[in-house]
């Protein structure tokens, strides 16, 4: 598409980087580039695996997005937010609370951290198929973008990313694809949020201790963040301690959840992970963002994948028993309607709470 037909949308200007020295996380980035050959491949699947033992999170660069483009698709992240009122918002508010359909705008009125104030995040999520629903009339010329947008973030980011996943499990390469249809019917291989964190007041920072969104995992089996600069996102290492996600321009933050989790028997764990209020010269700024989320077939039972030599050797650590286990859409409804309206309960470890979803303990780290 040339640029010359694009429709017109203002331009966000992103906040500075940040000068503030933090203490980051040290991760693996992957030149996905590299797995267009054998020999690139199959180094990438060693990587790929070291990166996903040691954090769960990793870079992913060389995606076949130029700065320029990755540009677009945040000035394009904005418009459900600045270009949109709120009356016309509720028109397509999500129905999340009553069916999980995270479809739609969730507003910081929807769910709050402890209880005490609201968690100032508003999102707008759009399922891969962009036709699915209507939308607001200022994103109705952006549509065809989108949808570019979300078939490049799954044939060329997921797509090779579960094929070299498969890999390093001594798998067929396409036994996650099968997994990830892109055309099946329902919510499967997922689709794309923008969201914006809105700046609170010192009284809101001080009632929840600087925390904007608990520790948590995400519930899919893929999350692919375009890195955007406020400092904010951290995650905790298998050590427990937090560590802060650096910004590099025009680059993925890549990380697996709960349903990599339940297919791989604990071998690839979601890494737990938080949003903090961002560093002291960013404070001002609001952050938007865009994500991927990839979630697998709706019909597909989140039981380990025993088939693997690699499970088989190093043992299988099971959530549940394989007969009670739920199926991705029983999941991805449980945990999204969960969400901000369960009753957390303090667990046995300090600071974090806990709830039962389908019989698996979830784990909330304040």
């Amino acid at each position: 598409m040339s640029s010359i037909t694009l429709p017109y949308v203002p331009h966000h200007v992103a906040a500075p980087p940040t000068k503030e020295n933090l203490e980051y996380a040290d991760l693996a980035t992957i030149d996905i580039s590299k797995a267009s050959s054998e020999e690139g491949f199959a180094a990438l699947a060693i990587e790929l695996r070291e990166a996903l033992l040691n954090f769960g999170f990793f870079y992913v660069v060389n995606h076949g997005y130029s700065q320029t483009q990755t540009a677009r698709m945040f000035d394009i992240a904005d418009v459900p937010f600045s270009a949109v009122t709120d009356d016309e918002k509720q028109l397509y508010a999500s129905t999340r609370k009553q069916d999980g359909m995270l479809q739609g705008y969730t507003s910081v009125q929807y769910a709050d951290v402890d209880g005490r104030v609201r968690n100032q995040l508003e999102q707008y999520c759009i399922n891969r198929d962009v036709n699915k629903r209507k939308h607001p009339e200022a994103l109705v010329p952006l549509l065809p973008e989108i949808q570019e947008f979300s078939k490049h973030n799954y044939f060329n980011v997921l797509n090779p990313i579960l094929r070299l996943i498969a890999r390093s499990l001594e798998l067929p390469e396409d036994t996650l694809l099968n997994k990830h249809v892109f055309d099946a019917v329902g919510e499967t291989a997922g689709g794309h949020i923008h969201f914006k964190h809105y700046p609170r007041t010192e009284e809101e920072e001080a009632k929840t201790k600087n925390v904007w969104l608990k520790g948590h995992t995400d519930f899919g089996s893929i999350t692919i963040l375009w890195s955007q600069p406020v400092a904010a996102l951290q995650i905790q290492t298998r050590e427990g301690k937090w560590r802060w996600i650096r910004h590099m321009e025009n680059a993925l933050v890549v990380n697996v959840g709960d349903a990599m989790d339940f297919l791989t028997g604990g071998y690839y764990k979601g890494t737990i992970h938080r949003v903090v209020q961002p560093a002291v010269d960013q404070r001002n700024y609001t952050r938007l963002g865009v994500f991927y989320f990839a979630i697998p077939n709706d019909d597909i039972k989140l039981v380990p994948m025993v088939e693997s030599p690699v499970l088989q050797r190093v043992g299988i650590q099971r959530r549940c028993e394989d007969s009670e286990a739920p199926t991705m859409e029983d999941w991805r409804k449980a945990r999204t309607m969960a969400y901000g309206q369960s009753k957390l309960k303090n667990g046995k470890e300090d600071g974090v709470e806990e709830e039962v979803i389908h019989g698996v303990k979830i784990k909330h780290y304040n």
